[in-house]
C-alpha cells in the first residue's frame, strides 16, 4: 500500500481577468486532474490585474465580484476550501484563504504552477525553489528569448522548471527557436472525458466552435515572416467552406464588428454573441 503523503499543488491562474469559460474549463481540468493523481490541488490568484470584464463601472467592488466569481467557480467542483484571491492591484484583501494562510501554503506547497505565465513572480514564490512555468500559448515568448528580450529573460529565471504546450516543441520540423538558457519541456493539456458526458460521440447536426474573430495585437515577426494572432486572418482563406457543404456552422464569436458578421452571414456561416453564454 502506498503509504507516502499527498502532494500539494498550488496553480497561479487568472480566471477574474478572463473570466469566460474556456479558461475557466482548463483551470478545472487541471485542479481535478491533478487531485484525480492523489494531490491537493490549491488555486490562487495573485497576478495584480483588475478583473474589468466582471465590472460594470469604475467603482464597483471588483475585489469582491472576483472573489465571488472564484468561489463560485470553486464550490461546483468542491475546491470552496481550496483557493485564494489575493487584491494586489487594489488594497491588498485576501479572499478565500487568509493572508498568512497564503502564505503558509506557499511555504509548504511541493510545486507551485505558474498557469498561462500570467503572474508576474512574488518573492513568495521564488523563495521556494518549486516554482514553475506552464506555457498555454508558445512561439510568442521563444521569439523573445531569440531576440534577447531581458524582460522575457528575467521573468523567466524566477522559475526552475519550463513547460510548453507546443508538442512539436524541439523537433526537427519545428521552425520555433529552441531557447539556449531555458529547456522547455513539451506537455499536453488535460482532458477528463467524464467531464464531457454530455456531449454525443458522433457530433451534432452544426459544427460549432468559440472565440474572438478580429484582434489587432500580438502580431510576432521572425525570420522575415509575420505571425498573427488575429484569428480572422485564416478564417478569410476558406470563408466560403458553407457555400460548398451541406454541413451547417456556427461560429461564437467576441470581438467582431457589424461588417463582420455581415460578410459571414453573405457565405452562410452562423454567428451568435460568445459572451452570452461563456
Amino acid at each position: 500500500m502506498n503509504t507516502s503523503p499527498r502532494k500539494t499543488i498550488v496553480i497561479l491562474g487568472m480566471m477574474t481577468k478572463i473570466p469566460v469559460a474556456g479558461n475557466v474549463w482548463l483551470v478545472i481540468h487541471y485542479m481535478l486532474g491533478f487531485q484525480r493523481l492523489g494531490c491537493d490541488v490549491y488555486y490562487v490568484e495573485a497576478h495584480g490585474r483588475t478583473p474589468s470584464m466582471l465590472m460594470e463601472r469604475k467603482d464597483d467592488d471588483g475585489p469582491a465580484m472576483a472573489a465571488a466569481f472564484i468561489d463560485r467557480v470553486m464550490r461546483r467542483f468542491d475546491f470552496q476550501e481550496y483557493w485564494a484571491f489575493q487584491t494586489l492591484h487594489n488594497d491588498g484583501r485576501c479572499f478565500g484563504l487568509s493572508a498568512q494562510s497564503l502564505q503558509d501554503l506557499y511555504d509548504r506547497a511541493d510545486l507551485i504552477i505558474n498557469l498561462h505565465g500570467a503572474t508576474p513572480p512574488l518573492a513568495e514564490h521564488v523563495r521556494t525553489g518549486r516554482l514553475i512555468f506552464l506555457e498555454t500559448d508558445p512561439v510568442e515568448l521563444e521569439i523573445e528569448l531569440y531576440n534577447q528580450d531581458e524582460k522575457a529573460v528575467d521573468f523567466l529565471q524566477s522559475h526552475t522548471m519550463y513547460f510548453t504546450w507546443g508538442e512539436n516543441y524541439g523537433a526537427s520540423d519545428c521552425k520555433v527557436p529552441l531557447a539556449e538558457r531555458f529547456s522547455f519541456h513539451p506537455t499536453r493539456a488535460p482532458v477528463l472525458c467524464d467531464l464531457w458526458k454530455n456531449g454525443s460521440p458522433c457530433g451534432g447536426a452544426t459544427f460549432t466552435t468559440i472565440g474572438n474573430w478580429r484582434q489587432q495585437w500580438r502580431d510576432v515577426k521572425f525570420q522575415g515572416e509575420v505571425y498573427r494572432w488575429s484569428k480572422h486572418h485564416e478564417y478569410l482563406k476558406f470563408i466560403d467552406l458553407p457555400m460548398r457543404v451541406e454541413q451547417t456552422f456556427e461560429l461564437a464569436l467576441g470581438s467582431y464588428t457589424d461588417e463582420d458578421e455581415q460578410l459571414l452571414r453573405e457565405h452562410r456561416w452562423q454567428i451568435r454573441p460568445a459572451m452570452d453564454f461563456s
